[in-house]
Parts: C-alpha cells; sequence; structure tokens
C-alpha cells in the first residue's frame, strides 16, 4: 500500500451475499446472473439513497459503508423488504436471498477500497445471517438501540474468524416493513433564495425535553453554542441564530426550513437535563434528499456538556466533508467557561438581550455581570456587558452617551484582551471608532470581525454600516447583501443599512421596497424609532424618484411621531467621513420638509 494514500477512519459497514450463491449457479447461470445484477442494481440504489456508498460488488458479494450507523441499517432493513416484494413477484426457481451483516468498525482506506477488522466482523455478521434476514454487531447495536423503531434479538457472544476477542450479535427481527424516517424533500425551485456553492445548514432551536420551561435556556444555549462554532468556518455558510430561532416552539418541516431559509442541511436535536446528568439528541437531514445524514445521542454527566459540543460541532462538519485547518479545529471549541453556572447566566442574557429593550439592557447587563462574577476568566459576557453600554448609548438609554460609550469601549478592549477571536467584539470596536471619527480604525476592525466570523451576519451588517459613513457604497451594498442572506429573517436595523446603502448607489426602487419594509415592521412592533428611520429613508428616495408631495407626507408622519425632530439632531447620530455626503443628506431631508432646528420652546 501507498502509504500517503492510506488513512483510518471509523465507518458503518454493510457486508451482503446470496444464500446459496453456487447452487443456484449450478441450476442457471444465464438466470442466476440476470436475477443478481437487478438485484445489485436495485441494492446499489437504495445505499444510494441511504447516504452510503458501495465499496466493491464482486461476485455474489457486496460491500457497503455509510456514514450513519442508522443509515446503514435502515439501509438494511429496506433493501431486504424490497428484494422480499421481488421474489413474491418471481417462479420460486429465481428467487433470490440476501444475508446482510453491519458492523460498526475502524478500517483502513486505501483510495476506494477499506479494509481491516471492521470490515472482517461485518462479513462474519453476514454469515450467521439466514437468507432474508440482517444481523448486526454488538457497537452496532449501542447505538440503534432505541432510534429505530425495530426489534433485536440478542445472540450473544460468538468466536469468529481472525478475529481475537468474541463478537456479540444481535438478529433484527422480523418486520411489516422498512422504517423510513426519510422526509419528504424539499424543491430547489421553491427555494426562496438560491443555494449557497458551500455546504449550507441551519440549525434549529433543539427542543427542550424536559418539561420545565425553566430549563429551555439550556436548549437554547446548545443550539446557539453550535451555530457560532459552525459560523467560524468559511467554507460552510451558516443561517442566523435569530433567523433559525423563528421556528422555536413550532410544528415545521425540514423541507419548510430549507425552502424558506435556502439551505440544504438541517440540524436538530433535542435536550434532556436530569440532575447531574444531560442526554441529547441530534440529527443532520439532507433537506434535498430528504434522507439522514448523521444521528446520533448522547448520554453524558453536566460537567462534560463543553466537549460534547465541539463533539457534535465536529460530527457534522465530518458529515458535510468539510476539512478544518488547525486553527478552525481550534476554534470550533467553547471552552471560555467551563462553568455550567456561568455559562448559563450568559445564555439567559443572551435571550434578553436580543429584544434591545431599555428594560432588556438592563436585565441582560445583570446576568452578564453575574456570569463574569462566577468566572472571572470568561470573555464573552465582559464583551456582551460591552454591547449592552453600546445599546444603551445608541438608543438614548442613558443619562450620559459619552460615558456609555467610554465604558462600552473599556469593556470592549478587555474582551478582547481575553479572546481576540470573537468576531462581535471587533465588530463593537469598528463601530465604536466610527463613531469617534476614526474611519480607518474601523474599517480595520471590521475586517477583522468577518475575517474571524465568516458567517457572523451580524459583523457584516455592522461593517456594512462603517463603509457606508465611510464613503464605500458599493462594498456596503455587498455587506448588507449577504448579511441579508445569512439573517432570512432580519431585524430591523439590518433593513435600515440595507436601504441607504442601495440609495447611495442609486438603486432607488430597491431601497424604497426595503424602506416600506422597515416601515411596516416597525409599526407592527409599535417601535417609534424604527419608524421613522423608515420613513426618513422613504422620503429621501421619494425626492431622488420626483414625488416630491409623497417625500412631504412621510416628513409629516415624522413629525407627527417626533415634532422636536430636527436636522441638528440628525447631524448628531450619523457619521459620515466625508462631509459633502453628510450634507446631502441633510438637504435630501431639509427638501422634504424636516426643520432646521428644534421648535422653540
Amino acid at each position: 500500500m501507498n502509504a500517503q494514500k492510506i488513512q483510518r477512519k471509523l465507518t458503518a459497514i454493510l457486508s451482503a451475499d446470496v444464500e446459496g450463491y453456487s447452487r443456484l449457479m449450478g441450476e442457471d447461470e444465464v438466470q442466476t446472473i440476470r436475477t443478481l445484477t437487478a438485484y445489485k442494481e436495485a441494492m446499489t440504489a437504495l445505499i444510494e439513497q441511504h447516504r452510503g456508498r458501495v465499496v466493491d460488488a464482486p461476485g455474489d458479494n457486496l460491500l457497503a459503508e455509510f456514514a450513519s450507523v442508522v443509515d446503514a441499517v435502515q439501509c438494511a432493513v429496506e433493501i431486504q423488504r424490497q428484494l422480499a416484494e421481488c421474489n413474491q413477484e418471481a417462479s420460486p426457481e429465481c428467487e433470490m436471498h440476501f444475508r446482510i451483516g453491519i458492523n460498526l468498525g475502524d478500517v483502513v482506506q486505501e483510495e476506494d477500497r477499506i479494509y481491516g477488522d471492521g470490515v472482517n466482523i461485518a462479513a462474519r455478521m453476514e454469515g450467521l445471517c439466514d437468507g432474508g434476514g440482517v444481523c448486526i454487531s454488538g457497537t452496532v447495536f449501542e447505538h440503534v438501540e432505541n432510534k429505530l423503531d425495530l426489534e433485536f434479538e440478542d445472540l450473544g457472544e460468538h468466536e469468529v474468524k481472525n478475529i481475537k476477542k468474541p463478537v456479540r450479535v444481535y438478529r433484527v427481527l422480523p418486520y411489516s416493513g422498512a422504517v423510513d424516517q426519510r422526509v419528504e424533500p424539499a424543491s430547489i425551485k421553491k427555494m426562496a433564495f438560491p443555494l449557497p456553492d458551500k455546504p449550507s445548514i441551519a440549525v434549529l432551536p433543539f427542543d427542550n425535553m424536559s418539561g420545565d420551561p425553566e430549563q429551555d435556556y439550556i436548549a437554547d444555549g446548545i443550539s446557539e453554542n453550535i451555530i457560532t462554532a459552525l459560523s467560524y468556518i468559511p467554507e460552510m455558510f451558516v443561517i442566523a441564530r435569530n433567523s433559525s430561532f423563528t421556528y422555536k416552539g413550532k410544528p415545521v418541516k425540514v423541507q419548510q426550513v430549507s425552502e424558506e431559509l435556502g439551505v440544504r442541511y438541517v440540524l436538530e436535536g433535542s435536550v434532556l437535563k436530569s440532575g447531574d446528568k444531560v442526554r441529547i439528541t441530534a440529527q443532520l437531514i439532507d433537506a434535498i434528499t430528504g434522507g439522514h445524514m448523521w444521528s446520533e445521542r448522547y448520554d453524558r454527566d453536566l460537567n462534560d456538556l463543553f466537549s460534547l459540543l465541539d463533539e457534535i460541532t465536529r460530527a457534522v462538519v465530518v458529515a458535510l466533508q468539510v476539512e478544518l485547518t488547525h486553527g478552525e479545529q481550534a476554534r470550533i471549541s467553547f471552552g471560555s467557561t467551563h462553568n455550567f453556572e456561568a455559562w448559563g447566566c450568559a445564555v439567559k442574557g443572551m435571550s434578553i438581550f436580543y429584544k434591545f429593550g431599555k428594560e432588556d439592557m438592563a436585565g441582560s447587563r445583570a446576568l452578564f455581570e453575574k456570569a463574569v462574577k462566577i468566572d472571572p476568566g470568561y470573555g464573552f459576557p465582559i464583551g456582551m456587558l460591552a454591547w449592552t453600554h453600546k445599546i444603551d448609548a445608541q438608543f438614548g438609554y442613558t443619562d450620559s452617551i459619552d460615558n456609555s460609550l467610554k465604558l462600552s469601549f473599556e469593556l470592549a478592549k478587555k474582551s478582547v484582551a481575553m479572546n481576540d477571536k470573537n468576531p462581535m467584539v471587533h465588530s463593537l470596536l469598528s463601530h465604536i471608532h466610527m463613531i469617534q471619527g476614526d474611519h480607518e480604525k474601523a474599517i480595520q476592525e471590521g475586517k477583522k470581525a468577518i475575517a474571524l466570523g465568516p458567517n457572523v451576519c451580524g459583523a457584516y451588517m455592522l461593517f456594512g454600516e462603517v463603509l457606508i459613513y465611510s464613503g464605500h457604497f458599493e462594498e456596503a451594498v455587498n455587506m448588507c447583501e449577504m448579511a441579508m442572506r445569512l439573517h432570512p429573517h432580519p431585524p430591523l436595523y439590518y433593513l435600515g443599512h440595507t436601504l441607504v446603502a442601495y440609495y447611495w448607489t442609486g438603486r432607488y426602487e430597491e431601497s424604497l421596497a426595503v424602506a416600506e419594509q422597515h416601515i411596516e415592521k416597525s409599526r407592527k412592533a409599535g417601535f417609534a424609532l424604527g419608524e421613522v428611520w423608515g420613513l426618513m429613508g422613504s422620503a429621501l428616495v421619494k425626492i431622488k424618484l420626483g414625488r416630491l408631495s409623497e417625500a412631504r407626507q412621510d416628513a409629516e408622519e415624522i413629525l407627527k411621531t417626533w415634532p422636536w425632530y430636527n436636522l441638528d439632531y440628525v447631524r448628531s447620530i450619523i457619521f459620515y467621513k466625508d462631509l459633502t455626503s453628510l450634507e446631502h443628506y441633510i438637504d435630501g431631508l431639509r427638501t422634504a420638509g424636516i426643520p432646521e432646528h428644534a421648535p422653540s420652546q
């Protein structure tokens, strides 16, 4: 063997042969070969449908491998069911019965071939079968026992040829039909967005199986951590947390998720915490084929939760055949804390933070502070504390905008000093530099954020805003569109930056359409500030389109909501590097009817 082409791997091996093949060949060679060829074609098709690969098929033998043990057993059962139907339609002399054995084991792979004890044990399982039957090894049984609607008979341990230790064998008991856990395939034609040219995935919020709503945060945190880890990988396309979480608590089909979000793969799972134990199940589904690519159940101590999250993430990456660099392997780890209580506080804080209200910032800040108190070395909540003060300053939730920004900046630098790999902290630093008028530093930090989080939608959108204010409008459009694709159910500020980017590049009709979405969503949410920003964008675009009377109606709506709204205020909240751009913006609002100064008291 060529050592450079050899690799070891753990795989599920299916081995099959024909019972009484020599007798059949002796009775009628031509008919036996014809039947064998037809049955092997049917088996190969089923193996491919179940995400398997035929390795070799000499004579009456067939050897296949699967990434998923569940898929291998499902495939074997389906093969036997389908071949049984074929045999019922055939004359007695043409019937052909296969024996199938399955093992999960380590193999040596050289090019497309596999060798080793893992293969040998699968062949021995096959030899213990009756025609039309399926036997599995103990390692396979441990993985599928509670995952399939099948029953198994323990045949005990067997001494098998060329294998040192006895092997426990289980027989799949008779079944009325194959278990088919395949989902209805999604339609590429019905996709809301074109499929990316890389493995694309949505991680649905894991189900809390405890029955206690107080434990929802554990399931949410697990889902969010997996999304975050996958988002670090440039070779993947990962839907944003808040878009995936729109399906939380809803009976939703994988097909629907795939078509609405424009992704091929969907990861779903459940969590059950009992005392100091946790059980997590997860399965990865190819929505285009409807097949299960990988599934697993884990029973671990709660202290092992963080290493388990690493393990699940890596299993997904392997199933999608994505190769990681050394740095990416390291960054998958969630090891910034191993304290479950601190992690829980941070997770709870995030769920409140995402609501963005004044009380939400105060509530999430208290939880982030508690997480840091429990584990002072936990950098993530320190970065989130920085964000709460930034939001306070941005939305006017503070008595002193300058003090809030100063505190945000100090906390962000502290977080980076502890861990400089968090993309959203670099996005925060980028934004603060922009507010301070240092657009070059803002761009540097924005680029760093995207390099660290190539699937982090917020990093793209915040960099888009920085690029708008820095005068790089075409690049800003690219950033905003990428953010919107990663987050198909975007928050309002995504729409706000996107409509401005379109405005500056002369894409007025598109800008107006986004502005109208912004206004509608703001009104439904009762968010006055959002409505004002949407109306402001709408007014500017309508002036460019020659619809002056409509632009003035938008300005009137703004002044009804905020009678004090004026151009001096607008100058204080936008941060264009080029004063010409700023005055162009101001001139448009002036033309629409926004007054120069606040009304006198």
